[in-house]
């Protein structure tokens, strides 16, 4: 019985690297074959949105990077939840530094659950321009970023511009891990759900929108209550919009530096809640042959070891693949090292199982399904109350 069950186990790894190497060839023609097309002669006027949330690592220099873009009509316009944030003085420094360009925004209201789409909804009353780009506080744009969400929206058939996402920064443990799990699975696997899968996967650390598209669907206000917000957003583009989700062709850098393993994996349990409840439950049982590594591992348990290390050689080099094609090449410390990051995302993928809330920004928030948002259930207490 354990030999079968360890032959079935190599079976599912085995699959799970050919859907790896299919991932390689469709970041391959996305960023070798593909090109954002050329900017439109008369160049929108651009609001970047950017909801600040604590000190992130280096985000002086991530605002800076977004500051002093050239592209010539743009706004950048910074958001706080309150003066006491952390983000707040180092927001203030870049409105000082830039007046043209930044300006710093105050949430008024708490309209729904969800912190972040609580910021963007005053920060998308505050924009003053026809296309709103909503940009994270950790990530940092490459040349041509408006250009080619110019590019992109000037087809009326494009309703929202997003970019995969990659990783940068290996100070700690928890860095090299998140960045090089960016680079070789989540980036990849948005353009391969893209161009292979015909599925749009948004994420919310880059996503553009013009003004009269977003009305359209009812402003950030239709997600207030939503976990994944970028997410079901994408899905609402073309349901409701009838228009197309993009990526484009050069994906955003988010910096990490100061997380430590426990970071890691509490941002991945996390990850893996929203996962479960935005997808089919035979969908999320599938996600673990996508992590082959693991699958190896437990199948040498109960049978050889010999196609274990085989698993670990071929996604090794289909993850070098990746972060060479990205533009984020790996290197041999973290190629080493990965086998206990997949490992630690194998735990994670089974703690998500059975875990529905997540903490998010300092809330404590049930997710349902669709990633609907809810208040954690009261606690009930044993102890007798007395009269």
């Amino acid at each position: 019985m354990a030999q079968t069950l360890s032959l079935l186990l190599y079976a599912a790894a085995g699959v799970g690297l050919l859907v790896l190497a299919v991932q390689v060839v469709a970041v391959w023609r996305h960023v070798v074959c593909a090109r954002d097309p050329a900017p439109p002669d008369d160049m929108p006027a651009i609001s970047i949105l950017k909801p600040l949330c604590g000190d992130d690592d280096e985000l002086a220099k991530n605002l800076e990077a977004f500051a002093t873009l050239p592209y010539l009509n743009y706004e950048l316009v910074l958001g706080v939840e309150d003066v006491l944030d952390r983000a707040y003085p180092i927001a203030q420094a870049a409105r000082a530094r830039w007046p043209e360009r930044v300006r710093v925004v105050v949430q008024r209201g708490v309209p729904g659950l969800n912190p972040k789409v609580s910021q963007l909804i005053t920060l998308a009353a505050a924009a003053r321009h026809e296309i709103v780009v909503v940009s994270d506080s950790n990530v940092r744009p490459r040349p041509g970023y408006l250009e080619g969400i110019a590019g992109h929206l000037a087809d009326p058939t494009v309703g929202l511009v997003t970019h995969a996402i990659v990783g940068a920064g290996a100070e700690r443990l928890g860095s090299l891990f998140d960045g090089m799990h960016l680079s070789t699975a989540i980036g990849p696997g948005v353009i391969a759900a893209k161009r292979f899968a015909g599925k749009d996967i948004v994420v919310g650390k880059s996503m553009a929108f013009r003004v009269a598209d977003l009305e359209k669907l009812g402003g950030f206000a239709i997600v207030k209550d939503v976990l994944a917000e970028d997410y079901v957003l994408g899905l609402l583009v073309p349901a409701t919009l009838g228009k197309r989700v993009v990526v484009a062709r050069d994906p955003i850098t988010q910096i990490t530096c100061r997380r430590s393993l426990g970071d890691f994996v509490r941002r991945y349990q996390r990850w893996q809640v929203i996962h479960k409840k935005a997808v089919s439950r035979l969908a999320y049982a599938g996600e673990l042959a996508l992590n082959p590594v693991c699958v190896a591992a437990a199948a040498a348990v109960l049978g050889p070891a010999a196609p274990a290390l085989a698993a670990w050689a071929g996604k090794t080099v289909l993850d070098f693949l990746c972060g060479r094609l990205l533009g984020t090449p790996l290197t041999a410390r973290g190629l080493a090292a990965a086998p206990l990051k997949d490992l630690l995302l194998g735990y994670v993928w089974a703690r998500g199982l059975v875990v529905d809330s997540v903490n998010w920004r300092g809330h404590r928030l049930r997710v349902l399904d669709g990633t609907r948002l809810a208040m954690p259930e009261p606690e009930i207490s044993l102890r007798p109350q007395l009269p």
